[in-house]
């Protein structure tokens, strides 16, 4: 047989065994056993905290407009279901299979953005259309858009190593394509959506290894568009100027009413709280009770112990995203890494933005708290995402068990890092942002 026609058949080849792999016998002898690390039980346990939050907080409004008290409850407990369910079948799928299909899955959430700005399809709430409604459950693209993003920047990252740290090309392309989705957001309008993923793009470039000036350019330009996007709606512009005074006769009952209705929230709570399903604001004085200010709710009920319970809960769950994520980056799993460090990133912004909102730090926005909040499609999104940093976890010790991996690194540079890819044989060196500042700062050695 020729070598070169056989070469050649390899791409039909691949897909008819990849098809092949689709049956129900080999999917169940290809499933991975799950292993209980500190970052799924911490992710249980958010999951768990989440439901008693989303029980306790949503029953006065439950028994008003559906006549069941624990409506809520009963619908978030089918969502923690379904983001399990979601979260292990994305546990099986390896990293390469999403670092192929990255800019697929971008298309889908972008897809998504201009679905729900169609009328007919996007279903409008509180004046903004954010949501598609598919009748046993209401899909926000924008969750699933930030989750894309942090997959193609991070692929985008590798495939374009040369470009992204020395050209301007490389560097101005990954935000061409934010600023439409940036653009496609601030239609609906979700602003804070914004605020996230520039967020984490910006922790991503910085991690690629983009040259100081460009990032720091890119910051100041981010920082300047957030003024002008504040600034240019009227409403944004209340927000950001009563919050300062929530109690003010002008504002307590209308800019400031959600505020100021929290803070008292908080007050009633003191040390241990007025007890589970005590809360007094949830009767219709806080709006949003079990969505945007459930952390407001809990605090009531279990003071200030159980606020930083909960708090402590998260910082776990956020360090153990990272650990990961740097882990990945010693051994040269970069891809891996990259996602780690992007998912962290907007879990935790979202989680400042909502506890500032709910304590009075920062303006009033309408963006929910990972895994406590009620809502479906975000906490089926932020499952997948912690299935990924899972995902991670587990091929890191795959790498860590094989003996050729410790070779590998044994002769790997200190000054660099090698990235993982199953589909190619050449070893390409990878300076990452963090590694080549550290470096500048010590006069150019690299201390480990």
């Amino acid at each position: 047989m020729n070598p070169k026609s056989s070469a050649t058949s390899v791409s039909p080849v691949n897909t008819t065994s990849w098809l092949s792999k689709l049956s129900v016998k080999t999917v169940i002898n290809h499933i991975t056993p799950v292993k209980m690390n500190a970052l799924v039980w911490s992710w249980l346990a958010l999951l768990a905290l989440g439901w008693i939050m989303v029980m306790s907080a949503s029953t006065s409004i439950a028994e008003i407009y559906t006549g069941n008290a624990a409506h809520f409850s009963i619908r978030h407990s089918v969502y923690i279901v379904l983001g399990i369910i979601a979260a292990f079948l994305v546990s099986q799928i390896p990293l390469s299979w999403w670092r192929k299909t990255d800019a697929l899955w971008l298309m889908v959430g972008i897809a998504g953005l201009v679905a729900v700005l169609i009328p007919g399809i996007g279903h409008v709430v509180n004046g903004s259309a954010r949501w598609l409604n598919l009748g046993f459950i209401k899909i926000q693209p924008s969750e699933i858009v930030k989750f894309t993003v942090v997959l193609y920047i991070s692929g985008y990252l590798i495939r374009r190593q040369v470009q992204v740290q020395n050209q301007w090309w490389g560097f101005i392309k990954p935000l061409m394509i934010l600023a439409l989705i940036a653009i496609l957001l601030l239609l609906e309008p979700d602003f804070g959506s914004v605020v996230v993923l520039m967020g984490a793009v910006l922790v991503l470039l910085f991690l690629g290894g983009v040259k100081a000036g460009q990032f720091f350019l890119l910051a100041l330009a981010t920082l300047l568009v957030g003024y002008v996007m504040i600034t240019g709606e009227e409403y944004r512009l209340a927000r950001l100027t009563n919050f300062w005074h929530p109690f003010h006769p002008d504002h307590v009952y209308g800019s400031g009413y959600q505020l100021a209705q929290a803070l008292i929230a908080f007050g009633r709570g003191e040390l241990w709280g007025t007890g589970l399903g005590e809360s007094v604001q949830k009767l219709f004085y806080l709006p949003e009770a079990h969505t945007d200010f459930v952390f407001a709710i809990w605090s009531e009920e279990t003071g200030l112990i159980g606020g930083l319970f909960a708090l402590g809960l998260l910082t776990f769950f956020l360090a153990q995203c990272l650990i990961i994520g740097w882990r990945a980056q010693q051994i040269g799993h970069l891809y891996g890494g990259f996602i780690c460090f992007g998912i962290a990133t907007l879990f935790g912004l979202q989680i400042i933005i909502n506890l500032g909102v709910n304590t009075g730090l920062l303006p009033t926005k309408g963006l929910t708290l990972p895994f406590f909040s009620y809502g479906g499609s975000s906490l089926v999104i932020c499952c997948v995402m912690v299935a990924l940093v899972y995902r991670v976890s587990i091929e890191l010790d795959e790498a860590m068990a094989k003996p050729k991996a410790k070779k590998t690194r044994k002769k790997s540079s200190k000054k660099s890092l090698l990235p993982i890819n199953k589909d190619s044989h050449e070893e390409t060196e990878y300076v990452t942002g963090f590694d080549a500042y550290v470096e500048e700062l010590n006069g150019g050695h690299h201390d480990k």
